[in-house]
């Protein structure tokens, strides 16, 4: 830990806890919140709705999700997966009723339509977020903290749907100036989806009959059988209605590509191959995989984060194998726990689900939060870009906030403020609250989900003297914190729990370095 900077931005009354994991939450939302996303009843889609279900639940996104599960009354009789998520089950559009065009990209604009028609979870949502079954949530998705507003959608970036700028958009929209080339990642208000979903599944119906135009050098479809016209029946069913998209490019990434310095992504979209020194992984590798019902099998395990290491000396490309390990981690997580709460036997010990279940993964996948420059939309990164088109991005040290708290309401309300600010002020890097507690405190204690937690043994009685000192569990929690987790900051931030952050606390820009820390004065 020599090499650690210790930035004491304030002093709080901080506990320690022997060491029990990570527990985080967002707190309550101000407005409702659901998460859908739409599959059909396939082996293939079951895997991917392990991973997402499980990585909703570990990125604590507020609010329900349901999976729109697509099926036939034929393939409802033998399918194995009702169990897998809050699922409503929505009729098959994979053969059009009427032209008989197999197409099972229609399902997912169907299934809306039939969730807004049917579902009385769709009267109680202010906003929705949308998302793909082949995604993996590193952190919670609120939409207004995103900036999406009514009429103003917030979506990832999808460049190659040049229809927007040809002809296509021209046939198939009134407004072709409005055509937006967005999807993966949607947060709208549920005014807006009601509005835009009719015309999403119709608009998709007329692109795919549209096959004159199915070309690659129209469509973008490097395929030219017009696989994307979902896509382009969002755009242009959005274009219709005068939906105008906050359009970011840095919420979700797939895995395999380098992320933007200083960009922390919320979404991993598993779409496409990636690979990891020898070792790969493609979705489409596992098309008819029944890996969700066979007991003890994960996917094949990729190298550790020490391995990688050694592999990439540049700090980015490194964060960009990372993000690779975590997603099929998080996959694997999630099958292993699945088929623990199915029953299966335990499996036997190996170094790999070892490493799965240590304190040392949920670090490394504890949820993530937004940082600003993760926040721009495309049209202000224009704008920064044209005022300072010199400036280079650079890659800061990291950073770790902890603040020291006992189990006792008077701190959990504290904690939530705390918590709720951090998530507002853009600070990078992660957050760790020291908990102190007896072990009969910790019987009765409920707030085991309020922050990112590190249990440390209480010292306010003082095992030694016996002296009645809570105050002393501060620098009592931090020592039991640096002997018991593999911390990776080069700053740490140390902040009482009474207080709130108003931005980033960055070290280095208080001249914060090795042998200077940066404090506050207590006259």
């Amino acid at each position: 830990m020599g090499k650690v900077s210790i930035l004491a931005a304030a002093a709080a009354l901080l506990m320690l806890l022997a060491g029990r994991g990570s527990a985080v939450t967002v707190g309550e939302s101000p407005y409702r919140i659901h998460t859908l996303f739409s599959v059909e009843c396939q082996n293939y889609f079951d895997w991917q709705t392990v991973g997402l279900v499980h990585s909703f639940k570990k990125a604590r996104q507020p609010g329900p999700v349901t999976r729109l599960l697509s099926c036939t009354d034929e393939e409802l009789k033998g399918y194995r997966g009702m169990d897998l998520a809050p699922t409503m089950v929505v009729p098959s559009m994979s053969k059009h009723p009427k032209t008989g065009d197999w197409y099972p990209a229609i399902n997912k604009p169907a299934g809306i339509v039939h969730w807004l028609k049917h579902s009385k979870d769709a009267d109680n949502v202010d906003w929705v977020v949308i998302l793909d079954a082949d995604m993996i949530i590193r952190g919670p998705i609120i939409p207004w903290e995103l900036g999406a507003e009514k009429g103003r959608p917030v979506a990832a970036l999808y460049g190659y749907l040049i229809g927007c700028d040809n002809i296509l958009a021209k046939l198939h929209t009134h407004h072709p100036e409005l055509c937006d080339k967005v999807g993966g990642l949607l947060a709208m208000h549920m005014d807006d989806l009601r509005k835009l979903a009719p015309l999403w599944l119709s608009k998709t119906e007329e692109v795919r009959e549209d096959r004159a135009h199915w070309a690659t050098n129209i469509t973008g479809d490097i395929y030219g059988k017009g696989w994307i016209s979902e896509m382009y029946g969002y755009s242009f069913g959005a274009a219709e209605v005068g939906l105008r998209h906050k359009i970011n490019d840095d919420l979700m990434i797939y895995p395999g590509y380098i992320p933007r310095p200083g960009v922390e992504p919320i979404l991993l979209h598993y779409g496409l191959p990636f690979t990891v020194g020898n070792w790969s992984f493609s979705k489409l590798d596992h098309h008819d995989d029944a890996i969700v019902y066979d007991c003890g099998r994960l996917f094949p395990e990729p190298p550790y984060p020490r391995q990688v290491r050694q592999m990439e000396p540049d700090p980015n490309k490194l964060r960009g194998l990372f993000l690779s390990l975590e997603c099929i981690n998080s996959l694997n997580e999630g099958l292993l726990l699945h088929h623990a709460a199915s029953g299966c036997s335990k499996p036997k010990w190996s170094k790999y689900l070892s490493f799965l279940k240590s304190k040392t993964f949920a670090d490394l996948t504890s949820p993530k939060y937004l940082v600003p420059k993760s926040m721009t939309t495309e049209k202000e990164d224009e704008t920064e870009e044209h005022e300072t088109p010199n400036e280079p991005d650079v890659a800061h040290p990291k950073i770790h906030t902890v603040f020291s708290t006992e189990c006792t309401p008077y701190f959990d309300w504290q904690t939530v403020g705390l918590m709720h600010s951090f998530g507002l002020s853009g600070q990078p890097g992660n957050i760790t609250r020291l908990l102190s507690c007896t072990d009969e405190d910790l019987k009765k204690y409920k707030g085991h989900d309020l922050a990112p937690t590190h249990y440390v043994p209480s010292m306010s009685r003082h095992p030694l003297t016996g002296d009645w000192y809570p105050a002393i569990n501060k620098p009592a929690a931090v020592l039991h914190w640096l002997n018991h987790v593999d911390i990776d900051a080069e700053f740490i931030v140390i902040l009482d729990a009474d207080m709130i952050l108003r931005g980033p606390i960055t070290p280095w820009e208080f001249g914060a370095a090795r042998g200077r820390p940066v404090s506050t004065p207590y006259e």
